[in-house]
């Protein structure tokens, strides 16, 4: 039986196959882009219009054809699903962040009528090495994080999931996308929801007082947010909204963290 790997982001996707090399491996890889962390949830898995209104709203400048790769990914989601019982194994390599966790349960949800098919591979904070590896086991962690030597020892624990499981991580996405939740944290293993306010009350208790790069306001400040992994796109998008709120200052070109500065109003 051949084996699909599933990851989110192309980071992960990178590591992953160089431990593919380190292990002697060529299994194919699926690579989940959308970070469902933020944003509406509720007609993902039908179509990609409202996935795509939001990126496009997020990043308007990126000259990306949202709508084609979001159709893309859920069109590779529901190839993934067809599969009969004795077709290709799925693994979903996973971490504790949102996005990962997130992704874990999408696609329990794709595979859930073909149960046995579906595998893991569980990433901890403990796995990690280097600087700041041992920061408590609520630190966030993606599978991009990790060294390929670490992922390509892995492949030797990769787990069934159980029927019961998979059938709770499915009614978890169900509930999940039907929550109307503007951003989803990963807090003490659950989903908390937030509100985009909730991330701008942030940005704006730390925004400086003096004109300062914007890239540098968001690399300290993108560790700082809790129960997700806030991109730099994302929280850029955030305080352009406050500067058209009239509550934070911007100058520049504020569609490119580095080509602007700001400043509290």
């Amino acid at each position: 039986m051949n084996t699909i790997h599933v990851v989110c982001g192309d980071i992960a996707a990178q590591q992953l196959r160089a431990a593919m090399a380190l292990a002697h491996r060529a299994d194919p890889v699926l690579v989940l882009r959308d970070d469902l962390a933020v944003g509406p949830l509720r007609e993902i898995d039908e179509n990609e219009r409202q996935r795509a209104a939001f990126w496009q709203r997020v990043m308007p400048t990126a000259n990306r054809d949202y709508a084609g790769e979001l159709r893309e990914e859920l069109a590779s989601l529901q190839r993934l699903a067809e599969g009969g019982p004795t077709e290709s194994a799925v693994v979903c390599w996973h971490g504790d962040s949102a996005s990962d966790q997130l992704a874990l349960r999408r696609v329990s949800f794709m595979l859930r009528n073909t149960p046995a098919r579906l595998n893991e591979i569980v990433l901890r904070s403990a796995d990690l090495s280097g600087p700041g590896a041992a920061q408590g086991p609520e630190r966030r962690t993606s599978v991009g994080m990790y060294a390929p030597e670490v992922l390509a020892e892995r492949f030797a624990r990769i787990a069934p999931i159980s029927l019961l499981r998979i059938g709770r991580l499915s009614l978890e996405w169900r509930a999940l996308k039907q929550v109307n939740t503007q951003v989803r944290r990963w807090v003490h293993n659950t989903f908390e929801g937030a509100t985009f306010a909730e991330i701008d009350d942030q940005l704006l208790a730390l925004a400086p007082v003096a004109w300062t790069p914007m890239a540098a306001f968001l690399g300290e400040t993108m560790p700082r947010v809790e129960g997700f992994f806030a991109t730099d796109s994302f929280l850029l998008w955030r305080c352009r909204e406050l500067g058209a709120a009239g509550r934070l200052a911007l100058r520049g070109d504020t569609t490119a963290a580095a080509a602007c500065d700001l400043r509290l109003e």
